[in-house]
């Protein structure tokens, strides 16, 4: 009998990072109403909001509060995670909802305490009087206390893994999962297919630097496109003469590289600049020079056209 109420203790109890997960979502939730919220002031006059900033928010949390943890028995965040609130106070094993006073405390807890902190911080920023600075240092010793007592209760928390407010540890509620949590399947197919494309996009990352596009393209295409004959070099450069071998338009500044090809000067200079190793796409040959053309070849090309 002990071991399975140990079971069930194991099995509904809540992980430490759900509880804070939860935790920052209902802060996320409030930044977000409030932030929609001055958005509809947005064309009214500035500093409207400011003088009942702190009441105005308390009206928003007492709303949330109402419709989430009231009704629901856990907040937003809370939900999310399929988690909620415990009266732990109960003896009965079953599960057993917070009942209304605690309910009610905490709203004065969390939502009170937050506008008494902002309302008396406003209260004594422009107030010198003697009785008033007394009262203030109160209220920063009450204030202090409680920063203390959370962060005690925090280290408890990350100790036991209960209770992660001192606002739940003092009002006896505790976060437990709205239904039971079965053991996760993992398929661990998907898992390996997802490494291996991975480890594939890496190394395509690391390799694909190293490839010279160019050098190999020139190589496919001298060995894809046949030579029909060896045409005398003069023929071939009236011929070939007219486009570029690299771009293919009419050469500016025409070079040669030592074979029977025309290249623009800024085209082959900059593939040169580019590879060391440049050779022809049309035949392969590697730059062994690179010359001008000469004159007379360029006058027959002119002749020619």
């Amino acid at each position: 009998m002990a071991s399975r109420e140990e079971n069930t203790k194991s099995t509904n109890r809540v992980l430490r990072i759900s509880q804070l997960d939860a935790l920052e979502l209902n802060k996320a939730l409030e930044q977000l109403v409030w932030s929609q919220f001055t958005q509809c002031f947005h064309g009214f006059k500035p500093g409207l909001l400011a003088r009942f900033e702190p009441e105005v928010k308390a009206f928003l949390w007492v709303f949330l509060w109402r419709f989430t943890f009231y009704s629901k028995n856990a907040t937003v965040g809370q939900s999310v995670l399929n988690i909620q609130y415990k009266n732990d106070f109960s003896s009965n094993l079953q599960y057993q909802p917070p009942s209304k006073n605690q309910k009610l405390w905490y709203a004065v807890c969390t939502i009170g305490g937050k506008w008494l902190e902002e309302r008396c911080y406003d209260l004594f920023r422009n107030r010198h009087l003697a009785s008033f600075w007394r009262a203030k240092q109160c209220m920063n010793i009450v204030v202090g206390l409680l920063k203390l007592g959370e962060l005690i209760n925090f280290l408890i928390f990350l100790q036991r893994g209960k209770f992660a407010t001192l606002v739940e540890r003092l009002l006896g509620i505790r976060s437990v999962f709205c239904k039971p949590q079965n053991m996760r399947e993992v398929g661990f197919e998907y898992m390996n297919r997802e490494l291996l494309w991975h480890g594939f996009a890496e190394f395509l990352i690391f390799l694909l630097p190293l490839i010279n596009f160019q050098k190999l393209k020139a190589k496919l295409s001298s060995w894809c496109i046949p030579l029909t004959g060896a045409p005398s070099i003069d023929n071939t450069l009236a011929t070939s003469g007219r486009e570029c071998s690299l771009c293919g338009e009419w050469p500016i500044m025409p070079h040669t590289i030592g074979c029977e090809h025309i290249f623009c000067y800024y085209c082959i200079k900059s593939s040169f600049l580019f590879d060391m190793y440049f050779t022809c796409p049309k035949c392969g040959t590697e730059v062994h020079n690179l010359q001008p053309l000469k004159s007379g070849i360029e006058m027959s090309e002119v002749n020619a056209l």
